[in-house]
Parts: structure tokens; C-alpha cells; sequence
């Protein structure tokens, strides 16, 4: 585990290849607007797991951002999801969220999938921001790895407000689901870098 100076445990992973992906990010197009094939997917990826909010996540430098949402009220703005734990949230409809909130980042740096059925019986999960400000206690994510670069762009995820029993058949839900959308990734025929 990693501790800051005054012996407190962090909560967000050191990031080194943050400059890296966003570079690539940009190169490709991503993470800069919501796309509504990306929100298509998440909403794909909510009716297929049940979960309230689903996310097709990309992360660079300084942010996360929500390319692809899904919410309860099904209006892809983020709402309550961005707003409440960014604090004010800016542009595109509060789909950004802090680089130290969620799980995403866990995702990104560890190149797994994550499986939080309850994030209260995880201390270094439990202390996120997202549980106070927005309520989240089960978590679901999968990285969206680059073939070409073999960086992690950013996640897709699902989240629920009450712990889920996601189960070997969520893991592999959550894990097809990433590679599908690096399929639609791939086949917009962008241009290595």
C-alpha cells in the first residue's frame, strides 16, 4: 500500500503512464465529448447488468471523463454522478470527474478488471469520495486496453448505490464488454501514433 508523508493511506494509485495515454487519447479522438455511440454502449451495458449507472471512461493527465453514460433517469448527463463528486461540475453535461474519485484509475493503473461487491469491505476502497458524495457501494470496471500501445485508455464500468453480488458471470461480463468496445474503438480507423 502507498501512504503520503503524514503516514495516511492513498486512495488513487500513482499514475505513470498518465502523460503517455493522454497523449494517445487526444491522437485518437477520445475523451473529449460525449459520443453517442458510446453512451449507446452504457446504456447496453446498464440493461445487460441491471446496474442504475454504467460508464465508458476514458482518463488522461488530469481527469476522468464519461464518453459513453448511462444514469437512472437515462438522460446521459451524469447528474448526480459528476456533479456531486466533482463539486461543480464543467462542460459536457458534468461527465468529468476528479482523477482521485471512483475506481477507474485502480482499473487503468492495475490493467485488470475490479470487482467491489461491497467497497465497505475494502478500507483502501471504502474512503473514496464516491461512497459519501454519491452513494456508490459496488463497483465493476474492466480496462479498455490499446493493442497497439498496450496503454489503458480509460474503463468501462457499472456502479450501483447498494452492494451486488456480481458474481464470475459479472467478471466476464464486465471483460467481454471491454473488449467489444475497443473493437468500435479499432474499427474507427484511426492512425497509430
Amino acid at each position: 500500500m502507498t501512504y503520503d508523508a503524514s503516514g495516511r493511506l492513498l486512495l488513487t494509485p500513482v499514475d505513470r503512464e498518465a502523460s503517455e495515454r493522454g497523449r494517445r487519447l487526444r491522437a485518437l479522438g477520445l475523451g473529449l465529448r460525449p459520443e453517442r455511440v458510446f453512451d449507446l454502449f452504457a446504456d447496453r451495458l446498464a440493461g445487460v447488468t441491471g446496474a442504475p449507472y454504467a460508464m465508458v471512461n476514458f482518463i488522461d493527465e488530469n481527469r476522468q471523463f464519461f464518453a459513453g453514460l448511462h444514469t437512472p433517469d437515462g438522460r446521459h448527463r451524469g447528474g448526480d454522478l459528476g456533479t456531486a463528486a466533482a463539486g461543480a461540475a464543467t462542460g459536457a453535461g458534468a461527465r468529468y470527474l476528479a482523477r482521485d474519485h471512483g475506481y477507474c484509475p485502480h482499473v487503468v493503473v492495475r490493467r485488470k478488471a475490479l470487482v467491489l461487491e461491497d467497497v465497505c469491505d475494502y478500507p483502501r476502497f471504502a474512503g473514496n469520495p464516491v461512497v459519501d458524495a454519491i452513494g456508490i457501494r459496488s463497483y465493476l470496471g474492466a480496462p479498455l486496453l490499446d493493442d497497439r500501445t498496450g496503454l489503458a485508455l480509460g474503463t468501462v464500468c457499472v456502479v450501483d448505490t447498494a452492494p451486488r453480488p456480481w458474481g464470475r458471470a459479472g467478471l466476464a461480463t464486465i471483460k467481454a464488454s471491454a473488449g467489444e468496445l475497443m473493437d468500435v474503438v479499432r474499427a474507427r480507423g484511426h492512425p497509430p501514433v
